[in-house]
């Protein structure tokens, strides 16, 4: 199991820090932990769910990794599961005129 976990170092809704959930193995596996979690699905985005800091030691004892935040990203990176937000002119968007993205090459 490849679930990693980064610190509750995000601002976010309720006054709470939170922090992001991944696995670097597949989305299935990570839908599962979040699962077991009690997370709901609505909490998942593109790659990741965001979970409160009163997830974040259940997570880390049920097996979840304790990373940094460079690691999440690193190792999305590298498994390919990463999935970056599409920003409006930037390529691939719907305003971008060559979506293949061909054309900043």
């Amino acid at each position: 199991m490849s679930v990693l976990i980064d610190p509750p170092n995000w601002p976010g809704p309720r006054g709470l820090l939170w922090s992001h959930l991944v696995s670097d193995s597949s989305t299935e596996e990570l839908h599962a932990f979040a699962e077991s979690l009690g997370v709901p699905r609505r909490a998942f985005d593109r790659d990741h769910y965001d979970v409160p800091e009163t997830v974040y030691e259940r997570a880390v004892a049920l097996g979840a990794e304790a990373v940094s935040s460079r690691e999440i990203v690193t190792r999305l990176i590298a498994s390919g599961l990463r999935r970056r937000k599409v920003r409006p002119g930037t390529a691939g968007s719907r305003m971008d005129p060559d979506p293949s993205g061909m054309a900043s090459l």
